[in-house]
């Protein structure tokens, strides 16, 4: 086995996992955050407001993640240049920079899955739990900031760790339009050297070891939080 072009590329190799932890924690982070009120939608909205909400999540779980990256690269994408005025604004730059509809295609997608789970944990804080809270004489909003929504965010935390990883493995498909994320750089040195097997070991050495160090974090996340008895 050949080992002698991972001190020349390396370099490549930081820059493709910055890149790839980049789209990670920002779809995750911002992902959840959009999940919320989209989960809480389908359990508490208006019949509109319901209807959005799961068609959004039946769009995001129906479609392969690769159709929606290329929909948004290819498809919004091309709309740009129709728009009077874009050549002009700051909104022309990133129409050209693949990495804008990376982040939004993986942070709707970890938004429209998580969503689901939300709702589902939504459903499973018992009723007594908030009719306590309210007879207490919290208000709406400390009801649900103070009582739901943290109980609901403890029932979906051990299932944070495999939709993690999930997502992870997922950001490969990135390289399916011009960003150089991790998998991007090993297929760059794969053509340069023409070295086929050992790049790709490599690259499944580092999305091991990622996912060890998430599987680890959530897990000591998890001790944290106390056990209800």
């Amino acid at each position: 086995m050949r080992w002698d072009w991972l001190p020349t590329y390396f370099p490549f190799l930081v820059h493709g996992l910055l890149v790839t932890l980049m789209i990670l924690v920002f779809s995750v982070v911002v992902g959840f955050i959009l999940a919320v009120p989209i989960g809480l939608a389908q359990v508490t909205g208006s019949l509109a407001t319901r209807s959005f909400a799961k068609a959004f999540c039946n769009y995001i779980r129906g479609t392969p993640l690769l159709t929606q990256i290329w929909l948004l690269y290819y498809g919004v994408g091309s709309l740009f240049p129709f728009v009077p005025g874009m050549r002009e604004n700051f909104m022309w730059l990133i129409r050209l920079d693949a990495i804008y509809y990376v982040l939004l295609a993986f942070t709707l997608s970890f938004a429209g899955y998580e969503a689901e789970i939300m709702r589902g944990a939504f459903l499973s804080v018992p009723r007594g739990e908030l009719e306590a809270a309210r007879a207490f004489g919290m208000s709406p909003w400390k009801v649900a900031s103070r009582v739901w929504f943290p109980r609901a965010v403890l029932q979906v935390l051990p299932t944070l760790t495999g939709e993690v990883i999930g997502q992870l493995k997922s950001t490969p498909l990135a390289f399916t339009v011009p960003v150089m994320d991790l998998m991007g750089a090993t297929s760059k040195i794969r053509q340069d050297t023409y070295i086929i097997y050992e790049p790709l070991i490599f690259l499944a050495l580092i999305y091991m070891i990622l996912t060890f160090i998430i599987t680890r974090a959530f897990g000591y996340l998890e001790r944290l939080v106390p056990k209800r008895r």
